[in-house]
């Protein structure tokens, strides 16, 4: 049973299917402020910043190439991300044996790659998914489009967007943006930049989605339970967490007394913390017995922060 639907499920049996697309509660929970403190970085943790080196544990990697929006398949073995002339590119995990997965054709920006993996499921019929979702924006259109992670120069094709609420109209093809995949049913979470809502896209048995709550920037939780996401609140943007297991009242507000802007979030692989960017560097915030502790400061390089594996 996909997150999309466990959601539905529970919001059903209290007020309906129509609450799920009307999630957007806000509840905060108490936090101290930020460490000014560093401690040391995350294992697994990544950082880029648009440069040629990225940050993996602590340590410098120079990959031989511009390093935009670093993401990593499940296992940690592969990187995916846009080089310096615009094309995906999969590489080791030091930067070695790259390869152009496609090119870009010119006039098109491409951002924020993200893997879709899932084991085939003989039983009803799904093959094995290995693909890499991106956002291209092509002449100042942005959609959201797919190819295979093993091409080489491969053509990438636009993914289908389809809703799973007959009564809440088609679902914006353009404008859509921040591609994250989560979990192993190939499921993704997007934001549209023109709604300013966060959607989902379930893709096992069916394609179907909609929209989850006012945000940008998500990322899915490696359970498919949990997406975070970032919202501004008082001038500064906030971290956001919507529990999709949950029913109404899902969304809260895991940074309640943000002083600065806390941005791109990224979920560890056991799903406890949440790595993010601020203007001073890198924070991660991690669950407690009672939702979120206080952020923390791991490292005061700025850049996309990715987990590998």
């Amino acid at each position: 049973m996909s997150a999309r639907y466990r959601r539905r499920t529970a919001v059903a049996a209290v007020t309906g299917v129509a609450a799920l697309l009307a999630v957007a509660g806000l509840s905060a929970t108490a936090t101290a402020a930020p460490a000014a403190k560093a401690v040391t970085v995350p294992r697994g943790l990544t950082i880029s910043d648009g440069t040629r080196h990225v940050l993996v544990g602590g340590r410098s990697i120079d990959f031989g190439t511009v390093v935009r929006d670093l993401a990593w398949n499940p296992s940690g073995s592969k990187a995916a991300f846009v080089d310096g002339h615009g094309n995906l590119v999969v590489s080791d995990p030091d930067g070695s044996h790259r390869v152009t997965v496609a090119a870009n054709p010119g006039n098109q920006t491409w951002s924020h790659p993200t893997w879709q993996v899932a084991a085939a499921d003989r039983t009803n019929g799904i093959p094995a998914k290995n693909n890499i979702i991106f956002a291209a924006k092509i002449h100042g259109s942005t959609v959201l489009e797919r190819v295979k992670a093993t091409s080489d120069h491969g053509k990438p094709v636009k993914i289908s967007l389809y809703s799973d609420d007959p009564e809440a109209g088609a679902l914006p093809q353009t404008n859509n943006a921040w591609p994250n995949v989560g979990g192993s049913h190939g499921t993704a979470v997007y934001d549209n930049t023109r709604t300013g809502e966060v959607y989902i896209r379930d893709d096992y048995l069916r394609q179907q989605g909609g929209a989850l709550a006012k945000g940008s920037e998500p990322a899915l939780s490696p359970d498919e339970e949990e997406i975070v996401f970032v919202r501004s609140v008082g001038g500064h943007d906030h971290l956001f967490v919507d529990d999709l297991s949950a029913g109404t009242n899902a969304v809260k507000d895991v940074t309640p007394h943000a002083t600065t802007d806390y941005t791109e979030p990224a979920w560890s692989p056991n799903g406890k913390t949440i790595a993010f960017r601020t203007p001073g560097g890198t924070y991660t915030v991690t669950r407690t017995g009672h939702g979120f502790g206080s952020p923390v400061k791991v490292s005061a390089h700025k850049g996309l922060p990715a987990y590998r594996g």
